[in-house]
């Protein structure tokens, strides 16, 4: 133990860059901070800082055992803070972000059944297809679709989420039957605004790729309001498997080219804020949302 205590010295005196600023962080006398660390260097055989009267700073081998050892206190931190939590029912208030479409379709119910599971925890359910600043905004966790960007925020994926091109009967009937994607070159498509102005259908097949942009005769910031569209014959559209699966099974709507896959592949993440230590309560929420999603009605036939 009083190594450890030696080592949380040291790395106070780096961190407040120098001894009186770290004694007085720590409620300890100036002297008995540089006692500390003359132990440590002693029992390490090593100089860490070089003193002046103004100021101290790290060796080149201090400056290795500063980030290892800061980095092994962190960590063992947090196992201590995990543990505790661990042992509590989860408390306080969760905030919860997912799409609107998806949600009310798919997460009402298993959400409601978390509630309930642990009582003491307050639920703030936020459905909204905007995709939500975290951080600046409070989130604890946000359920997002589409092909993860590179971002700082930590995800788990929980299903994958295929993207059709759909077509309702009636427009395939005034157009005729495409049979291969230039053939649709010109129809109109409904976009989904809040990714791009226009409809892009990227896709791949056998090994090949190409692209189509579709002229915009019709745009929403949401799938439900896209799929209506869509069912009415306003335009081609490209939706996720969830919202119009059972649509292309009951003969609502046309899925065009489904030996072709929309590239780049989507899935469904849930995504949390960076940080040392993931909260019990998110944890217990993200392994919830495994098994929810492990029971979606997404038929591995149709994961082209």
């Amino acid at each position: 133990m009083q190594h450890l205590d030696r080592v949380s010295v040291f790395i106070e005196v780096v961190r407040r860059e120098g001894f009186s600023p770290a004694a007085r962080y720590l409620g300890m006398t100036g002297s008995a901070v540089s006692k500390q660390v003359q132990s440590l260097e002693r029992q390490l055989g090593i100089q860490l800082l070089t003193r002046t009267t103004r100021k101290v700073t790290l060796t080149e081998a201090g400056q290795l055992y500063f980030e290892r050892a800061r980095q092994a206190l962190d960590d063992l931190s947090d196992v201590e803070a995990e543990l505790q939590d661990r042992q509590h029912q989860p408390t306080g208030t969760l905030k919860i972000n997912a799409p609107m479409a998806f949600g009310t379709q798919f997460l009402v119910g298993p959400l409601a059944q978390f509630a309930a599971r642990y009582p003491q925890l307050i639920l703030d359910v936020d459905f909204d297809d905007r995709q939500v600043d975290m951080v600046a905004e409070g989130y604890d966790l946000s359920v997002r679709i589409g092909a993860l960007r590179d971002s700082t925020l930590k995800a788990r994926c929980l299903a994958s989420c295929p993207i059709w091109l759909c077509a309702s009967p009636e427009l395939i009937e005034r157009l005729g039957c495409p049979e291969q994607p230039d053939d649709l070159k010109g129809v109109p498509g409904i976009g989904y605004s809040q990714v791009m102005a226009q409809t892009e259908w990227r896709y791949q097949c056998k090994g090949a790729s190409g692209s189509l942009v579709f002229p915009v005769a019709f745009r929403a910031n949401s799938a439900a309001m896209m799929r209506e569209a869509c069912l009415a014959g306003l335009g081609i559209a490209l939706l996720p498997i969830f919202a119009v699966q059972d649509d292309v099974n009951q003969g609502r709507l046309l899925r065009l080219f489904p030996d072709y896959t929309t590239i780049p592949e989507r899935h469904i993440y849930a995504v949390y804020p960076p940080g040392r230590y993931l909260s019990n309560k998110v944890r217990l929420l993200i392994d919830w949302l495994v098994e929810t999603c492990a029971e979606l009605p997404f038929s591995p036939e149709s994961e082209n």
